[in-house]
């Protein structure tokens, strides 16, 4: 079997190895409709994604005709016990994840996950999922006290991780920024939740499927 080209890859969660952006889209609604504000559509609400759920709601609030902090702490509980009661109602994994770790654990590479997610409804998710025992290190968005696209969670991820190289997989803009701030290089999916085209972030590579996962990591800079 050939050498890994990395010993650990680390990927971020909404839109890059899991589509929940149905079970976000429905609680981002519920809060707003507690507000008299209008539903946004799936479409929309996936442009939103990215910086954690509540600014998730402060985007939504952005969308409908906006609102102050007062408004986002008077509508976040009830976003958050939408979500945490419907996590994964409708969220999956993207197709062809799962055998691409399986492949990657296979050559003895150590997965990470390193997203802006709150840790206990990511904690929740990944159980859902049957994920709890995929990752050697997972760092939410409240983990620390900054969040992607700080480098720190990163860097916190790939130590808690065991260290060494690591390449990481992400969907949107602060993905990259958050990579390009760590020194590590970055793949990004053309499947997931980005305000634009994947090919316009900036990452070393895109794939559009899992399948071309481990021909990405191999042609990246610092691949074994």
């Amino acid at each position: 079997m050939p050498s890994p080209s990395f010993p650990l890859v680390v990927f971020d969660l909404d839109g890059t190895i899991a589509d929940t952006a149905p079970d976000l889209a429905a609680a981002l609604n519920a809060a707003l409709v507690s507000l008299g504000r209008p539903a946004q559509s799936l479409e929309a609400v996936r442009g939103l994604i990215g910086h954690g759920t509540r600014a998730l709601l402060r985007n939504g609030l952005a969308a409908t005709g906006g609102g102050d902090e007062a408004l986002v702490a008077q509508a976040y509980p009830v976003l958050l016990s939408y979500y945490e009661a419907h996590i994964c109602d409708h969220s999956a994994p993207y197709s062809g994840v799962e055998q691409a770790w399986d492949a990657l654990a296979a050559q003895g590479v150590r997965l990470a996950l390193c997203t802006n997610k709150p840790a206990a409804l990511t904690d929740r998710l990944l159980a859902a999922l049957g994920w709890q025992n995929r990752f050697a290190a997972v760092v939410g968005g409240d983990t620390l006290a900054v969040s992607k696209p700080d480098p720190a969670p990163l860097h916190l991820a790939i130590a808690q991780a065991g260290g060494g190289p690591a390449a990481f997989v992400g969907d949107s803009i602060v993905d990259i920024q958050t990579a390009k701030a760590a020194g590590v290089p970055v793949i990004a999916v053309s499947f997931g939740f980005a305000d634009r085209p994947a090919r316009e972030l900036g990452a070393d590579a895109v794939i559009d499927h899992y399948a071309d996962l481990a021909a990405a990591l191999a042609a990246l800079p610092g691949a074994n």
